[in-house]
């Protein structure tokens, strides 16, 4: 204890906790403060969970991870280093993110609901890209004995930022007298208005901090990584074409598929999927094509791209496949639960501040307290046993909103439901990102955090922009138990993982 400690009083611990409530803050106002808000507005929850995949950057990082870890900013990069000067234009555009979406009202028109979508978009963007640095210094700054703790606060502090961003937020809307009854849009202004204010921590804490002695530094000439940047902005330009170009086509493919199916939600999530698909696959091509022009520089793609997935692959190819399936899966029970959660709370008839104090305020306790108790595990029992025992729970408390189902509305409950709930989902996360940070090569600390990071959610939250659709069909306690249902495949994973002991980082612990 003594030993454990004496690292916790490190200033790097402090950074860490303030650059997690740093990234904690957009999570809520993309996801569970933004689903009351258009909820309140009357759109329909298919449509409402769909703006979830807006948080689809956090999945696709990857891509631009390694123009972030290498890309210099002009003058910051020379002046402030390349973490810190990239913190400070991410942080700046995050705020601008926000204050856009507060100065939208989707309840005007339809072109403000499609402006409300780009000011989350540009947000989830915004944020990804302010994870990979946080995520690179909190590995850089780390050591293999005091990795596990970093982790733990760094979920302390993110659960903070989603506290503010969530019970505070909430909060603020309440007070200024908006409901399901009464909706103010002036409420919701002053709400995000104010949450981009409270950015300005992680503002100061970049400024604050010491740029990190492993951070990469340039190995390529400037051009080469604008050319990279290039052929990203096109392959994106060509997705978003595809897409907007084609939504006639798969409506009327919609159509007949309804008129076939009488099952409306099945028919959209195969429509909209087939759609997405469509605009991912030419984007692709596009890159591919692009690429292959003679201004890129292709054995810079190779080196900044192709070496750290080689690295991965030559490291644990024994489990590479494994690997990917505990990653894709560990937490797909809960996010794509999470999507429609408060939209669940208010059907119950809880008003925003009771969703504010007990899911919110209440819940972050819970969650803060499985953070650090997960920490302190993970370093007496292993990662591997902590991992299972976490994602064991996290599956079966989904069972409990099942039950909250038939119930009358109880706050008793609700709070029983949320301890439990959020308890192991702080255990599951702390446990997760240690389990991520062991995986990854110093040497492309960014690059391949991010790609494991992107893998982690991408197929749940893909998942979670239909559940809106899922609950219609299926009703809140049949979507519930298909959600507990998928997590158990992750948790045969893990336990054939520490059977077989997988990941020699964990042998001693076993």
């Amino acid at each position: 204890m003594p030993e454990t400690l004496k690292h916790l009083i490190h200033p790097k611990f402090l950074h860490m906790t303030l650059f997690g409530f740093s990234a904690g803050i957009p999570y809520f106002l993309i996801f569970s403060s933004l689903s009351l808000w258009l909820d309140q507005v009357g759109v329909e929850k298919s449509a409402i969970t769909y703006f979830s995949w807006a948080a689809l950057g956090y999945s696709f990082k990857y891509l631009w991870s390694p123009l972030v870890d290498r890309l210099p900013i002009p003058y910051l990069s020379r002046r402030m280093g390349q973490r810190r000067a990239w913190l400070l234009c991410i942080q700046l555009l995050i705020m601008v993110a926000i204050s856009l979406m507060g100065l939208t009202n989707p309840a005007a028109s339809e072109q403000a609901l499609v402006q409300m979508a780009l000011a989350v978009t540009l947000l989830g963007f915004s944020a990804a890209t302010q994870d990979i640095l946080i995520d690179a210094w909190r590995i850089e700054a780390s050591t293999e004995k005091d990795i596990a703790m970093l982790s733990s606060v760094y979920t302390v502090g993110y659960r903070l930022g989603m506290l503010t961003s969530g019970a505070g937020a909430l909060y603020i809307a309440a007070y200024f007298g908006t409901s399901m009854d009464n909706y103010q849009y002036s409420a919701w202004k002053i709400s995000y208005l104010s949450m981009a204010t409270v950015m300005l921590v992680g503002l100061g804490t970049t400024l604050w901090i010491k740029e990190p002695k492993k951070a990469d530094s340039l190995v390529h000439k400037t051009k080469d990584y604008m050319a990279v940047v290039a052929v990203f902005v096109i392959s994106i330009g060509v997705l978003i074409l595809t897409y907007q170009m084609t939504a006639g086509l798969f409506q009327t493919v919609q159509e007949q598929m309804l008129a076939w199916t009488g099952n409306k939600p099945l028919s959209s999530t195969f429509t909209t999927a087939g759609q997405l698909l469509l605009a991912l696959l030419l984007a692709a091509i596009t890159a591919r094509l692009v690429s292959t022009s003679s201004w890129v520089n292709i054995d810079m793609i190779k080196e900044v791209y192709w070496s750290p997935v080689h690295d991965l692959f030559l490291r644990h190819k024994q489990h590479i496949w494994l690997i990917i399936g505990i990653i894709c899966l560990y937490r797909i029970s809960d996010i794509v639960m999470g999507v429609t959660a408060n939209l669940f709370y208010q059907f119950k008839g809880f008003d925003l501040d009771e969703i504010a104090g007990i899911v919110k305020t209440f819940g972050l306790i819970m969650t803060i307290s499985g953070g650090i108790v997960g920490g302190f595990l993970v370093v007496k029992y292993g990662i591997m046993r902590i991992m299972i025992i976490a994602a064991v729970l996290s599956a079966a408390t989904n069972l409990l909103f099942m039950v909250m189902v038939d119930m009358e509305k109880s706050l008793v409950y609700l709070t029983f439901m949320i301890s439990a709930d959020n308890l192991s989902q702080g255990m599951a996360l702390t446990a997760f990102v240690g389990f991520l940070s062991l995986l990854v090569n110093r040497q492309f600390t960014a690059v391949q955090y991010a790609m494991f990071s992107s893998v982690m959610t991408l197929f749940p939250k893909i998942l979670g922009g239909y559940s809106g659709g899922m609950v219609e069909q299926m009703g809140y306690a049949n979507f519930y138990l298909m959600t507990a249902i998928i997590g158990i495949p992750v948790v045969l994973m893990l336990m054939y993982a520490k059977k077989v002991k997988a990941f020699a980082f964990d042998h001693k612990k076993e």
